[in-house]
């Protein structure tokens, strides 16, 4: 299991670095819908390059892989539709608590029922203390409604883990976690393709700094991810997996904020401090 937390470990620090390159793409003015499929069009092609050399130049096919990573494409878009709108409707604070709970809630209850794995003590006092920590961080917004965009942001985010965790367990012939990655990552190409072609929107030119974005966040979330397929081929159990990922990131992006001028504050310490508690106790009684 060392080895697979370490993995888990790398992208959780991977995770947050690209929250902080999408957060940089959308302070650029790139804020309609236009703009955010070619963000997606041109990390996804960036990561397909990247997986393609860790492939060592090898594509990869299988028709239940090409299949379930299509699905995931379609999941990964609509996540990224409903975070665009829900960014004008709903209080961001309590968008990422949604977003977060989704990505780990829904892979830890498919893992338990339809895979068996074991409910353990460690992966309960996790869930429970990530999930307070997760409550204690919201705040009240002048923002409201939108309700649609709150179940879409927890729906899809948790599916994005649940498509993995079946491609990994399911008894048909399938490639590689890199070669399904790539599948992903092309499918998403295409299909932001024909979505910025129908698409309306003025057309915003990218400028260096934009493009540059694009291309961080495209190796950081497509390796990132590959490492989390690796981790569960390697037998770590999405009901243990999806929980780190989601105390991990907290942490990580609160010790990111310390070196930059928005500093975390009392809440966010407590929340980080919980988040820790967890993951110690998924890794020392989750056995």
């Amino acid at each position: 299991m060392l080895v697979s937390y370490s993995l888990v470990s790398t992208a959780v620090v991977m995770f947050a670095f690209q929250l902080y390159l999408s957060s940089a793409y959308e302070k650029q003015g790139n804020t309609n819908s236009k703009a955010a499929f070619k963000f997606s069009c041109g990390a996804f092609m960036t990561g397909f390059v990247i997986l393609f050399i860790i492939n060592r130049f090898r594509f990869e096919f299988t028709p239940f892989s090409a299949g379930i990573s299509f699905l995931a494409a379609l999941n990964s878009i609509a996540f990224s539709f409903c975070s665009l709108k829900s960014f004008s409707k709903i209080n961001l604070s309590l968008y990422s608590v949604f977003c977060s709970l989704g990505g780990m809630v829904l892979p830890f209850i498919v893992g338990l029922v339809f895979y068996d794995e074991k409910l353990t003590a460690g992966k309960i006092i996790c869930l429970v203390l990530i999930a307070a920590a997760l409550g204690i961080t919201v705040e009240k917004g002048n923002k409201s409604g939108g309700t649609i965009y709150y179940i879409g942001v927890f729906v899809f985010n948790g599916l994005s883990g649940v498509l993995s965790k079946i491609h990994n367990d399911a008894p048909f012939e399938k490639t590689s976690e890199a070669g399904y990655s790539m599948l992903l990552a092309l499918w998403t190409v295409i299909i932001c393709i024909i979505l910025i072609l129908l698409n309306k929107d003025e057309n915003i030119k990218l400028t260096k700094k934009s493009t540059g974005c694009i291309i961080g966040y495209g190796i950081l979330s497509n390796v990132a991810n590959y490492f989390l397929l690796l981790s569960l081929r390697k037998g770590l159990p999405a009901s243990a997996q999806y929980p780190f990922v989601t105390g991990g990131l907290m942490i990580v992006s609160t010790i990111i904020c310390c070196f930059t001028p928005d500093k975390p504050k009392k809440k966010e310490v407590a929340a980080v401090v919980l988040s820790f508690i967890g993951i110690m106790a998924l890794c020392f009684l989750d056995r």
